[in-house]
């Protein structure tokens, strides 16, 4: 455990309790009370302590409480930054590298496994890490914050300076909004493939970004949705697969349909739509929606012209119908009050398209929904709307 300008702490399973490093019985020199540690190619790397945030320290073979001696060294980057002088802000393992990321640049260092011939690979500049918990690998990627949002290294490498595409493009001037008032704490991630998401928790904001990673849109960014008034402090992911979430509340984990206990909202607003042709009347006749779950959720289907927020609304309601079995056939189900698992063909996913007439004109046209999340999954999968192209205004 690794703390900046602490001397870093080491539990044992054995005793069961924590010790100095120095403590430990295979220590050898001066403990590194370093901000930012990896382990990584069978040894530790650390960096940023509070004297020095350009050198980057590693660990003896297969002893991560050794620093003198046998392999263990350091590499000073002040004259490796592209653009002078720069911070290590994070270090991360990727592809046989070891990443360095800075906050103005990234150093990619080849041959890692043996520090003292490693050689610098690549280096990219204007483009930097601007929080060390922000970067997570993805298994194939690693994902981190910078000034200008979410990005990916491998694009990132690829495109070279200031690239166009990033991850968190449709969102990029919220995300850089809320970093000119994140002063006090630290950004928090956390990436899940079970989930298949990237959670990035700004604490100070009370803002929660999830990047849905299943596969990018055709800009190249990722979906992504926002859980507001969430004051999340901590994030990590078991090997199991398991999400813990820590907040003033203590330690909880992610699951079910609920927020502690209590139901909560789903919204989603278009962005102002023209239908091709911003100069013309539009006429909405019918919105027509596709969802997969949520039996019996009420839904608030909002509609609003030339860019009111004085929408017009319908509520719709989502069909409450069950299937006791794929052949519904009710041999084939389980009494889940008797037994905790179901069979086979115990349920099926409900599909319903409830639709709603609209009424009212205009150039452009915003759509909304608007849903209470109870104890059910609800997933819109499409959003049909018919309209009428008019005259020209």
């Amino acid at each position: 455990m690794f703390q900046r300008a602490h001397e870093p702490l080491v539990y044992s399973a054995a005793s069961g309790a924590v010790q100095p490093m120095s403590s430990v019985v295979t220590a050898v020199g001066t403990p590194i009370e370093g901000n930012e540690v990896l382990a990584a190619y069978g040894r530790l790397w650390v960096a940023d302590t509070a004297t020095d945030t350009s050198t980057v320290y590693w660990s003896d073979l297969l002893n991560g409480s050794a620093w003198t001696g046998g392999t263990s060294g350091s590499i000073n980057l002040n004259k490796v930054w592209p653009n002078g002088m720069d911070e290590v802000v994070a270090l991360a393992a990727h592809n046989d590298f070891l990443i360095i990321f800075g906050k103005n640049a990234i150093l990619t260092y080849r041959g890692a496994t043996d520090p003292s011939t490693m050689q610098l690979a690549d280096t990219v500049a204007n483009v930097g890490c601007v929080s060390r918990d922000s970067v997570q690998h993805t298994g194939t990627d690693l994902l981190f914050m910078s000034n200008e949002g979410v990005r990916s290294l491998g694009r990132t490498i690829q495109e070279k300076s200031l690239p166009v595409r990033d991850i968190s493009k449709n969102v990029r001037n919220d995300i850089q909004n809320i970093l000119s008032f994140q002063v006090t704490s630290p950004l928090r991630s956390i990436y899940s493939p079970e989930e298949a998401f990237y959670l990035l928790s700004f604490s100070d904001s009370q803002l929660v970004y999830c990047f849905d990673m299943r596969s990018p849109m055709e800009d190249g960014s990722h979906r992504v949705t926002v859980w507001p008034s969430t004051t999340i402090k901590a994030l990590e992911r078991l090997q199991d697969g398991t999400v813990y979430v820590g907040n003033t509340n203590g330690i909880s984990k992610y699951t079910g349909y609920q927020d502690y206990g209590e139901p909560y909202q789903m919204r989603y607003f278009s962005n102002p739509l023209t239908f091709g042709d911003s100069s013309r009347l539009k006429m909405l006749k019918e919105i027509i929606l596709t969802v997969i779950g949520g039996q019996s959720t009420p839904i608030n289907v909002n509609w609003g012209y030339d860019y009111t927020t004085a929408y017009n609304k319908q509520r719709l309601v989502v069909d409450a119908g069950s299937v006791l079995g794929y052949f519904g056939v009710s041999e084939f189900e389980i009494d889940k009050t008797k037994d905790s698992k179901w069979a086979e063909y115990s349920s099926s996913i409900l599909i319903d398209r409830p639709k709603t007439k609209t009424t009212g004109t205009g150039t452009v046209v915003t759509i909304g929904l608007e849903a209470e999340i109870n104890n059910s999954a609800l997933s819109v999968q499409e959003i049909n709307i018919q309209a009428l192209i008019g005259r020209m205004i």
